[in-house]
């Protein structure tokens, strides 16, 4: 595979202690980069956002609605951090409030229309950025990319 990620399976594979070297090495890099992706991207969902608001309508959205204590739970934080950034979420006609249906003491958080048209323009725009980027790499590059980081992730979600 010429251009490949995966071309030169030839060589002598490295060892441990130096790859392991390079994917803690890459993978802080990566979440550096990506830290920066997600306040830009909140930031063009509205100007006054910051990565973790838009962490938590990203969120919202996956799952239709959810409880306060769901969002904190989920992002592990408290409930005063979550709490502020609803407000401003609300406050900005992103985020609305409703009583729960089999709490009333309770309320459920979810998109407004507004927030959930925002947040479909910039995911939309984060894709191309993604399509831009990963659009000299061959596509099993790209597949096999996304597998490996669906990997990670599952072994990461099972240390929480």
């Amino acid at each position: 595979m010429v251009g490949s990620v995966l071309e030169d399976d030839a060589r002598e594979p490295p060892a441990p202690e130096s790859a392991l070297e390079t994917v803690e090495h890459e993978l802080a890099v990566l979440l550096r980069r990506a830290r920066a992706y997600s306040t830009q991207f909140a930031r063009e969902l509205h100007p006054d956002l910051d990565a973790s608001a838009y962490a938590l309508m990203s969120w919202l959205d996956d799952v239709g609605s959810a409880r306060m204590t769901d969002l904190a739970a989920f992002f592990k934080v408290g409930k005063p951090t979550v709490s502020r950034q609803i407000q401003l979420l609300e406050r900005l006609d992103l985020v609305t409030r409703t009583a729960d249906d089999t709490d009333r003491r309770a309320q459920t958080l979810s998109l407004t229309p507004n927030g959930r048209a925002r947040l479909r323009l910039a995911r939309d725009t984060r894709r191309e950025r993604f399509r831009t980027l990963l659009g000299p790499w061959p596509t099993e590059d790209v597949a096999h990319l996304g597998e490996l980081l669906g990997r990670l992730n599952r072994a990461m979600g099972t240390t929480e």
